[in-house]
């Protein structure tokens, strides 16, 4: 990453003191990742260059490719701002364990046949902060284009909370800053490529360079569910950054229990949650994977 490129991206990030990102910020910074990882990134050696209410942390237009709606949007980070110290963090071997487990799960999976006039719709479910009134538990529903040539809709169903009950539809513009399932796609499924492109794209992010690493790699865990071999890659990438560890009883945004895996410190911290039995990904503490698919048609569900 070239030093301009490197302020680019110190620019649109917040300052420590205010860890919220701002929507439009967010979209802008996720789209920048998403170029450097989609670029074949400089050799460096063995070092390296990704969920509204969009539940969680957002990836650039990633995975379901999650877009945040205004209000309804739930408060979305790219980057776990904690005041990490500079120990290096340590390699867990539980945790290389289970997230090579999880690996070949994955690639063992059929991935779909995808045309471009075709939507993925996504199901997640998670709670957004009502200021001075307490918090409401929503989930939401999303269609978008395959190809990202054609406007989408976000469904937001109030659950619980002080909103009060109700559903309201969003149309989601075609976006050319946002991921598409395509180029989600194209990106490599070696395991040391995409861990190299994924360090390089976050070299000088959040408390450290590991944690950031992470969170990219997050951001592009919902849609690449539809892709076993670049969700295989991605956890086999996750496996060789140090500083996650195994939690036996982990739970997601919507009360599922399973094991996870976490990193970051203590209010910061990121849990990836995964069923017991059969590894496949729940979703996080911070939003829940309820369903992920492609549809012919905006406002079809796999059930029809």
């Amino acid at each position: 990453m070239n030093p301009v490129d490197r302020e680019e991206m110190a620019r649109l990030l917040p300052s420590p003191g205010d860890p919220a990102l701002p929507s439009e910020r967010l979209i802008q910074l996720e789209a920048h990742l998403m170029r450097e990882i989609t670029q074949e990134a400089p050799a460096r050696g063995a070092r390296p260059a990704v969920e509204g209410p969009s539940p969680a942390r957002p990836r650039r237009r990633f995975t379901a490719i999650a877009v945040p709606v205004g209000a309804a949007a739930a408060i979305a980070t790219v980057l776990a701002l904690s005041t990490g110290g500079s120990q290096q963090p340590s390699t867990d071997p539980d945790a290389v364990e289970l997230l090579n487990r999880i690996a070949s799960v994955a690639a063992a999976k059929d991935a779909p046949a995808v045309r471009d006039d075709q939507y993925v719709y996504t199901v997640t479910q998670g709670t957004q902060e009502i200021e001075d009134e307490g918090r409401d538990t929503f989930r939401r529903s999303d269609w978008q284009a395959v190809d990202g040539k054609r406007d989408g809709l976000a469904r937001i169903t109030v659950l619980a909370g002080p909103s009060g009950k109700g559903t309201r539809d969003m149309r989601l513009e075609a976006d050319p800053n946002s991921t598409t399932y395509r180029e989600l796609q194209a990106l490599p499924t070696d395991t040391d490529r995409l861990y190299e492109r994924i360090w390089a794209a976050t070299e000088g992010q959040g408390p450290t360079h590991e944690e950031a690493a992470l969170e990219m790699i997050g951001s592009m865990l919902r849609s690449a569910t539809l892709l076993p071999d670049v969700d295989a890659a991605l956890y086999r990438a996750a496996a060789k950054v140090p500083g996650v560890t195994v939690v036996d009883n982990a739970q997601d945004a919507a009360g599922r229990t399973g094991v996870g895996l976490a990193f970051g410190d203590a209010d910061e911290r990121d849990v990836w949650v995964f069923d017991k039995k059969d590894l496949n990904y729940l979703g996080s503490d911070e939003t829940a994977l309820l369903d992920v698919d492609v549809v012919d048609e905006i406002g079809d569900t796999p059930a029809g």
